[in-house]
């Protein structure tokens, strides 16, 4: 399978937590219906969630995904390191959690495996090897990183070409247009080593899609780290810039949001969730902007 991951990234951290098993066959039913065709998950995901314990969410997308017969017309994408129950990316970790992952997504590949976040206690050799093998054996289609440094990604891309090993293909990051300080050494590393970027957290916890506003209240598991960027003069003045960018377009102030992301050059596709029905058609209006509006929107917030 090629890395075509559509207009957008489903995320899954959701699964489980704000959404439960129906909701979830739902949502994942009308994203398809959609036309979207990837998926995002992680072995701890929810963990964070009252009652949770982590693999909630890739078992409730491998029950779905085993329940419609559609495994193949999907790009699936997990990871590994941060579960307190698997952590970090020593071999025999990394070989244990993929089994768990294939198990619990009902599937014998993974289309992107990703490294979660980085492991500086294991030997960056060790944890190539590891991945490599992973996609030898054809359990793993895709190497992705998450969450690394420029230095570190660069070093790991040098040593896998070195050693004949299957290097990163993808970057997970957290970037959206509020939040950018990758844009200072990690995007130019992704540009000069030809990796793909899928941000997350691409709506800045709901702040970029224009619910959160100076004096309004809103009712979301998301509502207090969202409402903070409202502290912020320069977020509060690019909320009046997608306004008028979304009101000339005709869309939604989201899909002004991520298309600014789709702009960027590195980037493949954003990554969002969706807790409702209601939720999922902004992520798949796709806006041509210009480059002035690209511009103006950039000024805000440019770090």
């Amino acid at each position: 399978m090629s890395l075509d991951f559509g207009p957008i990234v489903l995320g899954g951290n959701v699964f489980g937590w704000t959404v439960q098993r129906e909701d979830a066959f739902r949502l994942l039913d009308a994203f398809i219906d959609h036309g979207g065709r990837a998926i995002d998950t992680a072995d701890m995901y929810p963990v964070w969630a009252p009652g949770a314990e982590g693999g909630e969410s890739e078992a409730l997308i491998g029950a779905w995904m085993a329940s419609r017969g559609i495994r193949a017309k999907l790009s699936i994408a997990t990871k590994v390191a941060k579960w307190d129950k698997q952590p970090g990316l020593s071999a025999k970790n990394v070989r244990e959690a993929v089994e768990g992952s294939l198990r619990r997504l009902q599937t014998d590949t993974i289309d992107v495996y990703y490294a979660h976040e980085d492991d500086e206690s294991v030997p960056q050799v060790e944890v190539m090897a590891t991945f490599d093998a992973l996609v030898r054996e054809g359990k793993v289609r895709h190497l992705g990183a998450s969450n690394f440094s420029a230095e570190r990604l660069s070093a790991a891309q040098s040593l896998a070409r070195a050693e004949g090993l299957t290097p990163f293909a993808v970057s997970q990051d957290h970037w959206n247009l509020v939040d950018r300080e990758i844009e200072k050494t990690l995007v130019p590393t992704l540009a000069q080593q030809g990796l793909i970027e899928l941000p997350y957290w691409s709506l800045a916890s709901g702040f970029l899609t224009g619910k959160y506003r100076p004096g309004k209240q809103v009712d979301s598991a998301r509502a207090g780290g969202a409402s903070a960027y409202l502290d912020q003069p320069q977020n509060v003045a690019l909320l009046g810039t997608l306004d008028e960018i979304a009101q000339a377009h005709g869309v939604s102030v989201a899909a002004v949001s991520l298309s600014w992301l789709r702009a960027q050059e590195v980037v493949g596709a954003p990554i969002a969730s969706a807790r409702t029905l209601a939720h999922l058609p902004a992520l798949f209006e796709e806006v041509a902007l210009s480059a002035d509006e690209v511009q103006a929107l950039s000024a805000h917030t440019a770090p």
